[in-house]
């Protein structure tokens, strides 16, 4: 398949820059495979398509405050870092982006806050990419801390705004526990903890995977061709817990949902040869792309997504392409709202 094949016209007005006020209000487009329907329903109806014995299988990366503000030497520009993994611990070296990247050199020093924390650049990697070692004289725990009082919360730059106080709580999923992302698992921004609570009243469990999501699914791709494009490896774990409880589901013939497509990644890299869960901790650079033979959820909860994204082609090697095709059409045209703040699709 061809990268144009999936172009669509996405109106900006539909892109949310902020989240709702509560976060079942968004609404939920619902997607039935096999009578080719589409209902609209609110995110809080979700209830009534899962019952005992369900899974929703989650990702519970917890995102970090990865971007900082700071101020180059000398100068006093101001310098956004985005901090994207931690390269060693003990000497505080850190794979960042720095923009603007035309002014920051090897060698050249960065201050943050009133001068709490300086980070020295000591290696270019990519264009905007930099290589940088924190000066810091207290303990790795108190390092951490001042990190994440310095960060603010990485939302995308479509949101055409600095992050606020309130993107710290909602730019982050209730059942979060594991740092480690840089972006987050969008599709579970819709659940509160009350909503949790009812589908686990009526039996549905939710087990955990943990996929630590960097920028590499949001880069663009810039090749024709999808079978030459290479994904950013993330590192993931499959608990055994998790296999068990999900290979189990499969077993009773059980609604196993894949909240989010990051969810659907890490569940379609550990598959075994009689097309069950295997537990597996490690990285993946898997593209799911069209045409794709999916073996273990049967059926996905994802925002709506960019055209021509590998989020969006992942949706597309889920389902049918003409339905997604056609389920993209009437979002667009009832106003649904799209990406990470935005509504959410349920696909059976």
């Amino acid at each position: 398949m061809k990268l144009s094949h999936y172009h669509f016209d996405l109106p900006e007005e539909l892109i949310a820059k902020t989240p709702l006020k509560d976060r079942e209000d968004s609404r939920l487009m619902v997607i039935d495979r096999a009578t080719r329907t589409i209902e609209h329903k609110q995110f809080r109806d979700i209830t009534n398509y899962f019952s005992d014995g369900d899974v929703m299988a989650m990702n519970n990366t917890l995102v970090f405050p990865a971007r900082l503000y700071g101020n180059k030497e000398k100068t006093g520009a101001e310098i956004e870092v985005f901090l994207l993994r931690e390269l060693h611990q003990d000497t505080r070296l850190w794979d960042v982006l720095v923009d603007p990247a035309r002014k920051i050199r090897i060698g050249n020093k960065i201050y943050f806050g009133n001068d709490e924390l300086v980070a020295e650049v000591i290696d270019n990697t990519t264009s905007r990419g930099r290589t940088l070692r924190f000066l810091f004289d207290g303990s790795y725990e108190q390092f951490r801390k001042t990190l994440a009082m310095l960060g603010n919360a990485p939302i995308p730059k479509y949101m055409g705004r600095k992050a606020n106080y309130e993107d710290l709580e909602r730019y982050q999923n209730v059942f979060a526990k594991e740092e480690g992302a840089v972006s987050v698992p969008a599709a579970g921004l819709h659940f509160s903890k009350i909503l949790m609570k009812k589908l686990e009243i009526q039996g549905v469990d939710f087990p955990e995977v943990t996929l630590h999501l960097g920028l590499g699914a949001f880069k663009p791709i810039e090749v024709e061709d999808l079978t030459k494009h290479k994904l950013d490896s993330e590192y993931f774990i499959i608990p055994e817990v998790t296999a068990d409880r999900i290979n189990r589901a499969k077993e009773e013939k059980k609604k196993i949902c894949a909240v989010g497509t990051s969810t659907l990644r890490a569940l379609e890299s550990s598959v075994s040869s009689f097309r069950t869960l295997k537990p597996y901790e490690g990285w993946t650079n898997k593209f799911i792309y069209p045409p794709c033979d999916i073996a273990i959820p049967n059926c996905l909860l994802t925002n709506f997504q960019q055209p021509q994204s590998i989020l969006h082609l992942m949706v597309c090697a889920f389902a049918n392409y003409d339905l997604i095709d056609k389920a993209y059409k009437e979002a667009i045209r009832e106003k649904y709202r799209f990406l990470a703040y935005g509504d959410a699709m349920l696909i059976l």
